[in-house]
């Protein structure tokens, strides 16, 4: 699994910080969370293909996290994508397609769904479930969870000891499935291990700190939290329903989170560093996000 800042400002760019996106490369699929403007130029220094992309997910409407997205669907249009694309969001997602296709002369002929979301599952397959949960910013806004299924080792010495035939009965016990071998029916709990907690990563998009999200984010290998505001600016974190670097380890550690990404900076600091240590001062296993970070777990 692979985690890339392609854009890591908040509201207005800087020299070295674009809008926010991030792409997570995982279960041989390229997504997208948030497309802020100069998104398509961050792919091409990242070296991710936008036809690659299968789906995006955006947290909420503001445009420091939108702007972006109408260009990238007309870039794929021109460079001839066919293969569908799945857009998740809160609701407003089709009034934005809308937009988006009445947008100047666009053209886009491969299929695009929109889905409007709300709180809950949205996708569950053999090898992950991602989520979504309404946090509290001053428009909806949707923090995001991406979690591995991961399954029991499978026992294979323990199978052939109870005359699994080495094969594909190995694979129907290790999904789950009962099989028959000799008239004796062998059932998966038989010999499969302990359950075992898969990767979980969770996003928060732009958010005051809040239940819900500590809740939402339990036990996350990587929370990935804005950070807008030093501690000195707590007032207008708290009006512009932002968080403080203080804020979001607060969150981290609250849920149980094993490492915490500091992202969405305002460009009114030049030294980020500060930010980071009052984090740390919280929450130790702390990390600064800058544009094209790489983080692989």
């Amino acid at each position: 699994m692979e985690i890339i800042f392609l854009g890591t400002s908040s509201a207005v760019h800087s020299y070295d910080r674009s809008h926010p996106a991030i792409v997570l490369k995982a279960f041989g699929e390229v997504m997208l969370f948030d497309c802020g403007e100069a998104t398509q130029k961050q792919l091409i220094f990242a070296k991710v293909s936008p036809m690659k992309i299968s789906k995006i997910f955006i947290t909420h409407y503001h445009g420091d996290h939108i702007l972006g997205l109408p260009g990238l669907l007309q870039s794929m249009n021109f460079r001839g994508r066919e293969t569908p694309l799945t857009i998740y969001g809160p609701k407003g997602l089709l009034k934005l397609k809308d937009a988006i296709y009445n947008l100047g002369f666009c053209k886009i002929d491969f299929p695009i769904e929109f889905i409007e979301i709300d709180d809950g599952t949205l996708i569950e397959t053999e090898e992950y479930i991602i989520k979504a949960r309404k946090v509290r910013h001053n428009v909806i806004n949707m923090a995001y969870s991406i979690e591995e299924i991961k399954k029991p080792r499978f026992l294979r010495e323990k199978a052939i000891e109870l005359g699994v035939p080495v094969g594909p009965l190995f694979g129907k016990l290790h999904k789950g499935f009962e099989v028959e071998v000799n008239g004796k029916i062998i059932k998966p709990e038989q010999v499969l291990g302990e359950e075992r907690k898969g990767i979980k990563v969770t996003y928060s998009g732009d958010t005051t700190p809040c239940e819900e999200l500590i809740d939402f984010a339990r036990d996350s290998d990587i929370l990935i939290h804005e950070s807008t505001y030093k501690n000195e600016d707590k007032d207008k974190a708290e009006q512009n329903f932002h968080s403080t670097a203080q804020d979001a380890a607060k969150v981290a550690k609250e849920s149980n989170s094993k490492k915490l990404i500091l992202t969405h900076i305002s460009t009114r600091y030049t030294d980020c560093e500060e930010l980071l240590n009052e984090a740390k001062d919280v929450f130790e296993s702390t990390e600064l996000a800058h544009d094209l970070k790489v983080i692989t777990i």
